[in-house]
């Protein structure tokens, strides 16, 4: 009985302090989405009544407008690309063996691992070297290349529930390796493909310190709203922020879904 009281005990604690953790992670985006219902300018207690107000003046802003459209551009045409040259390193992984292959993933998965600043000032010097910097192709080159370790993750995990017996009898009835790849590998994987999609959509869409290093007049979203934060205090970037958020969410759960769904 002693034990079992330990165990609730124990148990009781373990909860308490997953609550606790997830409380402090998400209450400050419960706090976001709160506040921007609520009538007054400021984000103070106590509420002076639920509006819609602060909604409707960002989609009436243009500046919000061009860099919301920036951003959904801008993410779209990262996803696939990054998805694309995600799909070929992470089956160069699975297919082959070479000298040096340790050295070409570390090469490819290395971007998230570098903090954003360090890479934006990166991206930013080498874009100036080929004219590209203060553009919307600088930020889409920056999104790619730290998007395409998400999509090789993503789809390598998949790729190893792939039996290397189905290319095989695909190669004995004559198939060559292109029509292999497009016949057995990519309606495997594309679950996966999907999944990736999302997930490098999500991380394009949201990021902020590359983008803010490398653009120029046109600016993305979440750079939109820093500048915003400078000029004023307004409930409106609530709004905003709970757009974004709500945005991000979707696209993240939609592909854990995915994910879940394709490994049960």
């Amino acid at each position: 009985m002693q034990s079992t009281g330990t165990d609730r005990a124990l148990r009781a604690s373990q909860i308490g302090f997953v609550l606790l953790v997830f409380g402090f992670i998400y209450l400050p985006i419960v706090s976001l989405i709160a506040f921007s219902f609520n009538a007054n300018r400021f984000p103070s207690l106590p509420w002076t009544g639920f509006s819609t107000e602060w909604y409707r003046t960002i989609f009436a802003d243009p500046s919000i407008s061009d860099a919301f459209l920036l951003s959904v551009l801008t993410a779209g045409g990262t996803a696939i690309v990054s998805t694309v040259l995600g799909f070929l390193g992470a089956y160069t992984d699975y297919r082959w063996r070479f000298p040096g292959k340790q050295a070409y993933l570390a090469v490819i998965i290395l971007p998230p691992t570098i903090p954003f600043i360090v890479l934006g000032l990166a991206m930013l010097n080498f874009l100036k070297e080929i004219g590209l910097a203060a553009s919307t192709t600088g930020i889409f080159i920056s999104h790619t290349i730290l998007c395409i370790p998400f999509a090789l993750a993503v789809i390598r995990m998949r790729l190893a529930d792939l039996p290397p017996e189905l290319e095989q009898a695909a190669w004995n009835l004559r198939c060559g390796q292109v029509e292999t790849v497009l016949r057995i590998v990519v309606p495997h994987c594309m679950p996966a493909i999907a999944a990736a999609l999302l997930i490098t959509t999500a991380v394009s869409f949201d990021e902020f310190m590359i983008a803010w290093f490398v653009s120029g007049v046109d600016v993305t979203l979440p750079v939109r709203i820093l500048t915003l934060l400078e000029g004023q205090v307004s409930a409106a970037i609530n709004a905003l922020g709970s757009v974004v958020f709500g945005i991000s969410l979707f696209l993240i759960t939609t592909a854990l879904a995915i994910i879940v769904r394709t490994r049960k």
